[in-house]
């Protein structure tokens, strides 16, 4: 009977008559292509309450029952080190305030690395809780000629296991009908021989737990487990804050442990990889015959090698990026040109006026905005995606990581930079796979300072009218390399600003690198398009609501006050000088009018702090209108000059107008100085509130959010300061 998937959030059936269960295992295990498997693509992604962990869930229908499948972070071990692996021991156990229990444990293990698997598995069976083993890379495991006794493998581990491969669902029914039953077995016996001092004092604390399990032999094995579990681990456990009875005694046992000379990880990893060992040798058939090194190891040898690994890197890395700027650019052309024929098509309907403009000018130019970079994100994602699939992104992140600790970062920061390349927002997504919570955070503050593709309008605007269309030393175009050394400047930055953060802000001790090597393998494509489908709702509903309110903002910002009197002022004087064109009549009174909206007044407010920088009121104006998104300084631009929002980056007549600008005493306000002042700032200034918005969300904290939007406006500020400065002293 096929099962149906509803989101996890739909009230079709009471909450009491669901079966609650828990996808757990070792991170490259395929446990999310598993829950992809169960769920679908519907299903609901968000973070758990009060921390920043993201959790998936959804609802699967087997014979009339709902199942609701919730797939945990990937961990080791239930000795939990970093925020994911301490959200999922505590959903497992039923420790996290808020969360229903679970009923049943569905752990994940790789058949191709089934002793290391085994280690978490045997955690989880000590747990007496309903447990059922899905069994994946099974076909990898064969082509590596290595077989598993799966009736011996349940017959050891009294629990049952059904193989997998998630690819075209094969064992996803078989699954479902094992996870429905589960609940009726009974629990597993399964415990390791652990020593009397421990059995001892693991009683004496299990007494003292509250009373929230009949069985006591669960009851025992949490209380085995706290003494197990490091102090600082144990500490933050909710349980250990349920009173001092618990507390002493715990601090006793651990004690007693101490005077016998028992080091508890010490002892649990002894114990647990002997038994794991010793099932391996039991379970697992290998071809004697099958002498020479494996594929992966050959592939490893050449991928992760320091000179031809990073040669290689490099050639993948610039393969990526060439494919996301050349596939993306008609996609975004073709996106922008829909919601400015819409955004046209309001003005012709409803003519001249606040709700016209509103709609076309604040509504519509701020959903194309969010849209309009889709494309770059999905297919970096896409790509993204595809290369971790296959396995090659943790080579590439092993080998990254020796230059990344030279500036305060790991090897697990590379995916969330790389991706921040077309947008921060993915990136700052993409930075919870960092373990540690101090380099998580890190990379979180660090992301927005990697040129992003927004920032590249303003950058072809500033250089094309300022910087001279010549060859530098005869061969290389000036414009080209001042363009890729703006970029280039702005990823040294963000290196030297994560060294200096991660001695100040954030010093602390470095956390060891340790990243596992997972088996390359067939990507899914299955995968990759529920991972798009998760990472543009994560766009469109968190970065794409700041980017419209704050656009609507902004729209009323410049569009207000907007005296009836000043249209026709500013007709009747172009019409006394002979202007009769309609279309040029129109843009003057756009520009009229943003010269004394609100917008405007707050640009020369500002005129003071910017003129240090070159800056008169028009670029400040220009600025401040930028804040929903940095690429709108263009079009405020072209308002401000008489040219009409439609002015892209391009356009010659823009470069001429910025070019003939002056001040008051006749000298030019665009000089080459205020160019690279202007483009500096950009590249450094946090000149994106939906950016501002994802901080505040991953970190859980406006703290760091605002802290983020501060240091970058600072150092962006300074910067071009001095760049404008030493460029005019230079140049006078």
């Amino acid at each position: 009977m096929s099962a149906a998937v509803r989101p996890a959030d739909a009230p079709a059936w009471p909450s009491a008559s669901r079966l609650r269960v828990a996808l757990i295992g070792n991170p490259n295990t395929g446990k999310t292509c598993v829950f992809n498997l169960l769920t679908g693509a519907r299903r609901r992604v968000s973070n758990y309450p009060g921390v920043t962990v993201e959790r998936a869930a959804g609802v699967v229908v087997h014979h009339e029952r709902p199942l609701e499948i919730i797939d945990l972070p990937g961990t080791y071990s239930l000795a939990a080190r970093s925020p994911d692996e301490r959200i999922a021991v505590d959903i497992l156990t039923g420790a996290l305030a808020g969360e229903p229990p679970i009923n049943v444990a569905c752990v994940v293990i790789d058949a191709d690395n089934l002793e290391r698997n085994l280690f978490l598995l045997s955690q989880v069976l000590e747990l007496r809780m309903p447990v059922v083993v899905a069994l994946t890379m099974v076909d990898v495991a064969a082509r590596h000629a290595r077989s598993v006794d799966l009736a011996e493998l349940s017959r050891r581990l009294n629990t049952p296991i059904v193989p997998l491969d998630a690819r075209n669902s094969a064992g996803r029914a078989q699954l479902l009908d094992a996870l429905s039953a589960a609940t009726a077995r009974p629990a597993s016996a399964f415990t390791l021989a652990w020593p009397k001092c421990l059995e001892e004092h693991a009683g004496r604390l299990a007494a003292a737990l509250p009373s929230t399990n009949p069985d006591p032999q669960r009851a025992l094995a949490a209380a085995r487990r706290m003494l197990l579990d490091s102090p600082c681990g144990a500490d933050a456990h909710a349980l250990y804050e349920s009173g001092d009875r618990i507390r002493a005694t715990l601090v006793a046992g651990r004690q007693a442990l101490a005077d016998s000379g028992i080091e508890p990880a010490s002892l649990e990893n002894e114990l647990r990889y002997t038994w794991c060992a010793e099932v391996t040798r039991e379970c697992v058939r290998h071809d004697s015959g099958m002498l020479r090194p494996r594929t992966s190891e050959r592939l490893d040898n050449v991928l992760t090698h320091r000179l031809l690994g990073s040669l290689i890197f490099v050639v993948v890395m610039g393969a990526v990026f060439v494919s996301v700027f050349a596939w993306a650019a008609p996609l975004m052309d073709a996106i922008d040109g829909v919601f400015s024929s819409v955004a046209d098509g309001i003005r012709a309907r409803l003519g001249a006026g606040m709700l016209s403009s509103f709609l076309a000018d604040g509504v519509v130019t701020g959903v194309g905005g969010v849209l309009v970079f889709l494309p770059q994100i999905l297919i970096l994602i896409a790509l993204v995606t595809l290369l971790e699939d296959c396995g090659y992104l943790a080579r590439a992140a092993f080998l990254m990581d020796r230059v990344m600790r030279v500036f305060g970062l790991g090897g697990r920061s590379f995916v969330p930079l790389l991706s921040s390349f077309a947008c921060a927002i993915p990136g700052i997504l993409a930075a919870r796979t960092v373990g540690s919570q101090r380099d998580r955070l890190l990379t979180i503050l660090v992301a927005p300072l990697i040129p992003c593709s927004a920032r590249i309008p303003v950058y072809t605007l500033l250089v094309l009218a300022f910087v001279p269309a010549r060859m530098f030393a005869g061969v290389i175009p000036l414009q080209g390399l001042v363009f890729c050394g703006v970029y280039a400047f702005g990823v040294i930055v963000a290196a030297l600003v994560a060294l200096i953060l991660k001695k100040t802000v954030l010093r602390g001790e470095d956390a060891p690198f340790l990243l596992e090597l997972p088996g390359y393998k067939r990507p899914s494509l299955r995968a990759i398009v529920l991972r798009l489908y998760d990472r543009t709702r994560d766009f469109v509903t968190t970065a794409g609501t700041i980017i419209l309110a704050m656009s609507v903002i902004i729209w009323a910002l410049g569009y207000f006050p907007r005296p009836a009197s000043l249209a026709d002022e500013v007709r009747a004087t172009l019409t006394a000088d002979g202007v009769t064109d309609e279309e040029t009549l129109e843009r003057s009174i756009d520009s009229a009018y943003l010269r004394q909206s609100y917008l405007a007044r707050a640009g020369r407010l500002i005129e003071p702090a910017v003129r240090p920088l070159g800056w008169d009121w028009r670029i400040g104006t220009a600025v401040l209108a930028a804040f929903p998104a940095r690429e709108v300084v263009v079009s405020t631009m072209g308002i401000i000059y008489n040219l009409g929002s439609e002015t892209d980056e391009n356009a010659d007549a823009l470069h001429e107008k910025l070019r003939a600008a002056r001040w008051p005493d006749g000298s030019p306000v665009f000089t080459l100085p205020v160019a690279i002042s202007l483009m500096v700032f950009f590249a450094l200034c946090c000149q994106c509130q939906a950016t501002v918005a994802v901080i505040r969300r991953e970190t859980n904290s406006w703290k760091w959010a605002l802290f983020a939007f501060a240091y970058m406006t600072a150092l962006a500020y300074i910067a071009s300061l001095a760049v404008y400065q030493l460029g005019s002293r230079l140049g006078s």
